[in-house]
């Protein structure tokens, strides 16, 4: 299209011709059709409207912004609304028009040139918008000014930025806003000295901004402004110095500030801004204390466990570094199992050993849901020297939960041998998770005479004696049990077999050894030891195991096939195949499913042909699977012709 035949579309009455040649006018960024584009932008045909704007945008330049800068004066608001949009994006193309435009007699010229400068991305923006910050008489635009010097955020900025926090409150609001984007260190005076005249909110919004800007050089300014600042603002205060510092720094301040701000921390904690409090447990947690155990307490237990999650889990932080103190001593000692509660999980996090003295001390004068509690935290934290309070706990205690915790102790980390004897009796406990807690801290102590015992167990008569047996043989030394396993393999009861392959077939690649011990279960009467068995061959993954995921694939359990198929789309051999297309002819849904599936990972000729043909299947999933494996061969794998 030429440049001639484009005006005149743009000046025509024809929707669809107008939208055309309004794209033909932007590709070719035709600067002749701007006024034409300039008049559709003011069309009541959206479409139009937004073709326009378009073109406009990817004209651009001088031409552009200049035509499009008097739709600016319309009294119609969405038109002003397109062009701002526009201008915002091409105005930095014609700097000259838009600071001509900030000095124009109406004011709200001049508030949206100072947007658009805002836009601009470039520092050519910063003169003009200063000069209107510091000198428009219109306050708007001044308050513009400085969200455009905000949104800029050149450090070049930050001189008129500071020379504008004398202004009055509306622009304070906005040069605030902008010097936290810029962070120039410049402004950190500039900042406090406003402080004296500030109104209250001026004050705060400004105390806020020294926190976020976290510049260290207004720690001291805000330290000397604590004792003189009313108690809401000093709140802040020691909130920003938090903020600046981190709470781990609080300590490199000398004595008589670091006790004079944790005094008004813990006032802080009483304040009702949550981020305040939050601020002020960080700094106590590095100030630590007695009272700071305390102000922190008196928030945790209003808290809800649902609602407040993470605060509560802050509170738990705070405790834990603020450290064992005389506090934490008398409320775990004390009568408020609530309390008590929190107080167990600060101590897990305390690195002190007082706190897990202290618990173990009280642990039998306290009701049951304290000592589950208690007692998870003691058998994370208890060191072997204390194996004699868990053996005490076996002995004593009935709770399932507490006696978890206890067989976690003295099985993994005690290795208590001694308590042998008492693990093995608690294999008899009536709830099954006390039983694999015993059985699992049996296996952890590593003991030759526990292997001992569990071969004798496995001639119990008790079907759940020897699958337990069975399991520890296992874990503890195959090959040192391999006969009493290989027996079990034949074991009567089908869970005891199951087990029993497991520890058999437990390492890769499996040893033509193991293979014969645990092949012939292919045929075991019972579905679920067969499954497990094909389980671990696929899982294997090795090239020994081929042959009998192929005999598996006669299986006359359709969930064993799936298994069988599975694992050989894993092996991605194409010699299963052969195999896996001929159970195509009988298969059921789910079966065939599979073998689309596994078709599709193993991939070559032969495998997409039979696609191709299950592609015109009568099921629809299985035409979608199959139309999906054969793409996958194609885009992966590539077929020969």
């Amino acid at each position: 299209m030429s440049e001639q035949q484009i005006i005149e579309q743009l000046q025509g009455d024809d929707v669809e011709a107008i939208r055309e040649a309004a794209y033909a006018a932007g590709n070719l960024r035709l600067e002749s059709a701007v006024p034409h584009l300039v008049a559709q932008i003011q069309s009541h045909n959206i479409g139009v409207q937004e073709a326009a704007d378009r073109a406009l945008r990817k004209v651009g330049g001088v031409t552009a912004v200049r035509g499009v800068l008097p739709l600016l004066r319309s009294d119609d608001a969405p038109i002003r609304n397109i062009a701002m949009d526009v201008l915002r994006e091409i105005g930095a193309d014609d700097f000259d028009s838009l600071k001509q435009l900030l000095h124009d007699d109406d004011p709200d010229m001049r508030i949206f040139a100072s947007d658009i400068l805002g836009t601009s991305e470039s520092i050519l923006a910063v003169p003009p918008l200063c000069e209107a910050l510091l000198r428009d008489p219109e306050v708007n635009v001044r308050y513009q000014a400085a969200v455009s010097l905000g949104t800029l955020a050149f450090p070049d900025a930050a001189e008129c930025l500071n020379k504008a926090m004398m202004d009055e409150e509306w622009v304070q609001f906005s040069v605030i806003e902008a010097l936290t984007k810029i962070r120039a260190e410049s402004s950190v005076n500039a900042l406090v000295k406003a402080l004296d005249a500030a109104s209250d909110l001026v004050a705060s919004m400004i105390v806020d901004a020294l926190g976020e800007m976290g510049n260290i050089k207004a720690v001291p300014l805000l330290l000397k402004r604590l004792d003189k600042s009313p108690g809401p603002l000093r709140n802040k205060i020691a909130k920003a110095i938090v903020n600046v510092l981190g709470g781990k720094s609080l300590s490199l301040l000398g004595e008589k500030d670091r006790l004079r701000l944790r005094d008004y921390l813990l006032a802080a904690m009483d304040d009702e801004d949550e981020d305040v409090q939050n601020a002020a447990m960080r700094g106590l947690a590095s100030i630590g204390g007695a009272e700071a155990t305390e102000a922190v307490l008196k928030v945790a237990v209003t808290l809800d466990p649902d609602r407040d999650h993470e605060r509560l889990v802050a509170c738990v932080h705070s405790l834990a570094d603020i450290g064992f103190n005389a506090s934490v001593d008398r409320h775990v000692r004390g009568d408020d199992e609530h309390t008590l509660l929190i107080l167990v999980e600060a101590i897990r996090g305390m690195p002190s050993r007082h706190g897990i003295d202290v618990l173990r001390g009280v642990f039998w004068d306290k009701p049951r849901d304290a000592q589950r509690a208690m007692s998870t935290v003691l058998a994370e934290r208890c060191d072997p020297s204390d194996r004699d309070f868990f053996i005490d706990v076996l002995d004593r205690h009935n709770d399932a939960h507490v006696l978890k915790a206890a067989l976690h102790y003295l099985g993994r980390r005690a290795k208590a041998v001694e308590a042998g004897e008492r693990m093995l009796a608690l294999l008899e406990h009536p709830y099954d998770d006390v039983k694999e807690a015993a059985l699992d801290a049996c296996i952890a102590l590593n003991d030759p005479g526990m292997n001992a015992r569990f071969r004798e167990s496995f001639r119990s008569p008790d079907p759940l004696h020897r699958m337990m047996a069975v399991y520890a043989m296992g874990r503890f030394d195959v090959d040192a049990n391999l006969a009493e396993l290989t027996e079990a393999l034949e074991d009567e009861i089908p869970d005891v077999r199951k087990v029993a392959l497991e520890a058999v077939a437990n390492v890769c690649p499996f040893t033509s050894e193991r293979l014969e011990l645990v092949v012939p279960r292919l045929h075991d009467e019972n579905r679920e030891v067969r499954l497990a068995l094909i389980e671990l061959l696929g899982n294997c993954g090795e090239g020994n195991v081929f042959p009998y995921l192929i005999q598996a694939l006669d299986d006359p359990d359709d969930w064993v096939r799936v298994r069988a198929i599975e694992a050989l789309g894993s092996l991605k051999d194409s010699d299963a195949v052969p195999q896996l297309v001929a159970l195509t002819e009988n298969a059921g849904h789910l079966v065939l499913l599979k073998v689309v599936e596994a078709l599709g990972a193993i991939g070559g000729n032969v495998a997409f042909r039979a696609l191709l043909h299950l592609m015109e299947s009568e099921d629809p999933e299985v035409q979608q699977a199959a139309e999906t494996a054969a793409a996958r061969i194609h885009e992966e794998q590539g077929v020969d012709d």
